[in-house]
């Protein structure tokens, strides 16, 4: 079976993280080898590691290189592309733009096949101009780009960074998995209090911004509530932003948590207030926990996930605090509504069952997925796989 690389910036928490993980989980059960790589100093990783998953780091630079940042960017893609040849993949993955953009740059003339996993919608995130000119230079080299909606498969090719595309949503592991730390929200809440919760790594990214002042404007008005923002420990707080609200107004940062299953079942109203996503994992399982759960909409994901009024609430792009703390209290005034928006969002588990998304997956990467350096002795004719259909 073939040997896969997945390289992705690091094991922290974030969404990115889960499904490169998720990616290697597939890989492994249907027999192949995987090697997940991250850069030297990416620190430690936050999600448990699958069984027979090779972990590694791209090797490291002499400590005085390694202060000269941006300037050995091209000794660090020498050194990968020297780890390229040793290891003799069939295929590896990029997951994210710029260890997707590092790779192909690596392995360019080598013959191994590259796929991009794109995980939030690219237009929504200007890179800085070097980072643009690679990824003009490198993207359209990719064997395949593998992105979570159309939309951002038409950003692509309409920019001519792709030719060959493949839709894949996120897919939901049911029930939820858990691993340490383990945050109990008994242990922050009282047995009384109603929690509106929200979950983020990325304060400016999921809108943090719009959704602690909306709370905070209706929070005097609505005793008995409290906003919990897992993920975001409280030294996150971006630094010239107004200052978090004290008191019931303010949110509760419990920090990284491995129980989020837990959490959902708590919450009253699951609210994501991004400015860009691509499929949100944390929306997907927010529904599939059964929550009621209010969107704000962008370029992609929550339209792609919410039918207004059925399975969730979502609320026009662009709307500001005014909006979000209009709905807010809408559902807190509205148990009944509530109830009918949970019931109607436990369809995605079936919609994104994760049977259904790993066959997709798989059936993606098939071409490439029959090993490129068979046993020795190698046949010198052994015919190339053939590329998957291109999107139109």
């Amino acid at each position: 079976m073939a040997r896969v690389l997945i390289a992705i910036h690091a094991l922290r928490t974030g969404g990115a993280e889960r499904v490169a993980l998720q990616f290697a989980r597939w890989l492994l059960a249907a027999g192949h080898g995987v090697v997940l790589l991250t850069p030297a100093r990416a620190g430690a990783d936050f999600y448990p590691l699958p069984a027979g998953l090779e972990r590694c780091h791209e090797p490291p630079l002499p400590g005085p290189l390694e202060r000269l940042g941006p300037l050995v960017f091209p000794l660090r893609v020498w050194r990968l592309r020297r780890l390229l040849q040793t290891e003799r993949f069939d295929l590896a993955l990029g997951m994210t733009t710029l260890p997707a953009v590092k790779l192909l740059l690596a392995a360019w003339g080598l013959g191994l096949p590259v796929v991009v996993a794109e995980r939030i919608f690219p237009g929504a995130t200007p890179l800085a101009l070097p980072w643009r000119w690679l990824r003009r230079l490198t993207y359209p080299g990719a064997a395949l780009h593998l992105v979570q909606t159309e939309a951002i498969a038409a950003w692509l090719r309409q920019r001519r960074l792709a030719t060959r595309t493949a839709v894949l949503a996120n897919a939901i592991p049911w029930p939820l998995p858990e691993h340490p730390p383990r945050v109990d929200p008994a242990g922050l809440l009282e047995s009384e209090e109603r929690l509106v919760l929200a979950v983020g790594t990325k304060p400016n990214q999921k809108g943090f911004d719009l959704l602690v002042p909306a709370f905070a404007a209706l929070a005097a008005r609505r005793p008995g509530w409290r906003l919990a923002i897992v993920g975001l420990p409280p030294e996150a707080w971006p630094t010239g932003w107004p200052a978090l609200p004290a008191g019931a107004a303010g949110p509760l940062l419990p920090g990284r948590v491995g129980n989020l299953a837990e959490w959902y079942a708590r919450a009253d109203l699951f609210v994501l207030s991004s400015r860009f996503e691509g499929i949100p994992n944390v929306l997907l399982e927010a529904m599939a926990s059964g929550c009621a759960c209010l969107a704000i909409d962008c370029p992609t994901g929550p339209a792609e996930l919410i039918d207004h009024g059925q399975n969730g609430w979502l609320l026009p792009a662009g709307s500001g605090v005014p909006e979000l703390t209009a709905a807010l209290e809408e559902l807190i005034d509205d148990p009944g509504q509530r109830r009918r928006l949970g019931h109607g969002a436990l369809a995605v588990r079936q919609r994104f069952a994760e049977s259904t998304i790993r066959r997709q997956f798989l059936v993606a990467l098939a071409p490439w997925l029959q090993p490129a350096f068979p046993p020795v002795p190698a046949s010198p004719t052994a015919p190339a796989p053939a590329p998957p259909a291109a999107t139109p």
